[in-house]
């Protein structure tokens, strides 16, 4: 059979977030770039597998990068904002985000985006990957390349490659993680083997009648379990019926179905996604698709058809109707061996009270840090919740996850010199994965990677050989999407003195704290803010019942902090219905 041969200096294999970003930021670098995608659309968990109610990185600092200009165009794109669910500060529509991604994949000249693609083989010489062979409109083609990028959620490349890799647990006596199971516990308890990775979720897209349950029977959080039948029977015991659907819901009235209680989480069989055999793997496919459409179908009946299918994703093979996403949601796969590993403790806070781990630091003392996080661990499997150690604070009136940094060796292969991992197949354990999947973070992972590829080619060196100081002033000195590398708690992306003190931070030079700067968002209003005393906040709107506020802007948290008692305040922000809170930008 004769094979087109094509030839490019980054080739991304992706159908991931981390993958688009990473091709988009490898060109914006200057790389003639080509990225690969098993599906039509290309934003992975953020569009394609419509996981639209984004977790992690919801704070105004940690709003950086691709992640932050991402957010920031999605609040412009969706007339109705994004204020419209519980789960997450932010809900949009699949198709939104993949006009975005797909936008800026098209104004770069530099990067070329082959959809539809199967991958057969990795071509490697020595310590290199030279090459990849694909099928692609029904042809065999070879691509070449000077750096290769694996930004598929399930680290594709790494066997193909010949790359070592992990997969499932490690156990406790590996790297002493806290929350890790002992290894005799892994050597008798089938559980572990029925579930070596996370439980993905092949999300299913509902659309609401109208704007509340209004059946009295249905409504409220009372026990209501009953209502649903094996094997979702006790899935709205916990927040009832109306707020297990309305959990993820978006603009329009659409709702992403992706409930871990008794829900759409997939459990059996999963080995069967890392077998590279097209049948078993459309066997599973199949199973979990009719999974969360028999729940979709159970939570219409429960609530007499105030919830419908909803339309949102592309006709393709993997999708079979508009109301089935285009790809699973996979919380996990294969992770790389990197240079350096993330472990459950590189998440943890040093003590009570301290705000991250503290910078990952080489032996030199050199800061390693490319990227940052916040989520508060989270893993999915059947039964009941994972026992995680506790990385949450109060803050802004609300719970989040305190922040921890990737380094850069945990996107490098520890085998192969020109691999980069651009999503959530880079150097984790498995109970660190739990924190690091997210889609924010992702997002910035990949566009880590897409500016080493770069900065590589550019420096006539391979991506293992960069000094991580040359790719951390890329990132923050990024024209377009300047990306935070130090988590500054009082620093927000929109602040004035950013850049200098993230450069202060690389340098660890002593940083006062600094000055606060909150974001003109709209028309002030009166109203009385009280304080619980335990770090939460009421709200009492004129002409409106009170309700939770909260805050994703550090000046505004410092502002609550010193309430003492009932406070009238000029606030500017929007009320969630749906989370029962009213999230302001600007207090004073």
């Amino acid at each position: 059979m004769t094979v087109s041969i094509d030839s490019v200096d980054v080739l991304v294999w992706g159908g991931g977030t981390g993958g688009t970003a990473a091709a988009i930021q490898a060109a914006r670098g200057g790389a003639s770039t080509l990225l690969l995608t098993p599906g039509v659309w290309l934003g992975g968990m953020v569009s394609a597998a419509g996981v639209c109610c984004p977790d992690g990185n919801e704070l105004s600092q940690w709003q950086t990068g691709l992640w932050g200009a991402f957010l920031r165009e999605l609040e412009q794109s969706e007339p109705e904002g994004l204020d419209h669910n519980w789960v997450s500060c932010f809900g949009y529509r699949p198709l939104t985000a993949e006009s975005i991604l797909q936008n800026w994949l098209h104004q770069e000249s530099r990067l070329l985006w082959w959809p539809d693609c199967q991958l057969l083989s990795v071509e490697r010489a020595g310590s290199l990957i030279t090459g990849l062979r694909i099928e692609v409109d029904g042809e065999i083609r070879g691509v070449t390349c000077r750096v290769a990028i694996d930004g598929s959620d399930r680290g594709d490349l790494l066997p193909l490659a010949n790359a070592p890799f992990r997969f499932g647990w490690e156990a406790k006596e590996h790297w002493q993680e806290p929350s890790a199971p002992s290894r005799q516990r892994l050597s008798t308890d089938p559980f572990f083997r029925d579930q070596p990775v996370q439980s993905p979720t092949w999300v299913v897209m509902g659309q609401l009648q109208s704007d509340q349950l209004h059946d009295p029977r249905l409504q409220g959080d009372q026990p209501i379990g009953s209502q649903l039948p094996d094997p979702f029977r006790g899935a709205s015991d916990t927040f009832g019926l109306e707020k297990t659907i309305t959990y993820g819901r978006l603009p329009s009235g659409l709702v992403m179905l992706n409930w871990p209680l008794h829900g759409n989480d997939w459990h059996r069989g999963l080995e069967r996604a890392f077998l590279a055999d097209p049948d078993q793997e459309a066997a599973l496919f199949s199973e979990m698709q009719n999974h969360s459409l028999c729940f979709a179908d159970e939570l219409r009946k429960a609530t007499d058809g105030w919830l419908q299918l909803g339309q949102a994703f592309p006709s393709s093979a993997a999708s079979p109707a508009p109301w089935i996403a285009a790809m699973p949601y996979w919380r996990e796969g294969r992770r790389v061996v990197g240079r350096t590993t993330v472990i459950e403790q590189d998440l943890l806070p040093l003590t009570e009270g301290v705000c991250w781990p503290g910078p990952p630091l080489n032996d030199s003392g050199i800061l390693q840090s490319i990227a940052v996080g916040n989520y508060a661990n989270d893993h999915h499997y059947p039964g009941d919740d994972w026992p995680l150690a506790p990385k949450s604070c109060r803050w802004g009136g609300r719970w989040t996850g305190t922040p921890f940094c990737i380094p850069f060796g945990a996107l490098l292969s520890d085998a192969i010199d020109n691999l980069l991992m651009a999503d959530k197949a880079f150097s984790t354990s498995h109970m660190a994965n739990g924190a690091t999947r997210l889609q924010p973070l992702i997002m910035n992972i990949g566009q880590a990677a897409g500016a080493a590829s770069a900065l590589a080619l550019e420096s006539n060196l391979q991506p293992s050989e960069l000094p991580v100081r040359s790719l951390q002033n890329r990132l923050i000195g990024d024209d377009r999407a300047p990306a935070a590398v130090a988590p500054l708690w009082d620093t927000p992306w929109h602040h004035s003195q950013w850049l200098e003190r993230q450069r202060a931070a690389l340098d660890r030079r002593p940083l006062a704290a600094a000055l606060p700067e909150t974001l003109d968002s709209g028309r002030s209003v009166h109203a009385m803010v009280s304080p619980d005393g335990e770090g939460a906040y009421r709200i009492q709107l004129q002409d409106a019942e009170s309700c939770q506020l909260i805050t994703l802007e550090p000046a505004v948290n410092a502002r609550l902090q010193m309430l003492e008692k009932p406070t009238s305040v000029m606030v500017q922000g929007s009320h969630n219905p749906w989370g029962g809170w009213f999230r302001t930008s600007s207090m004073r």
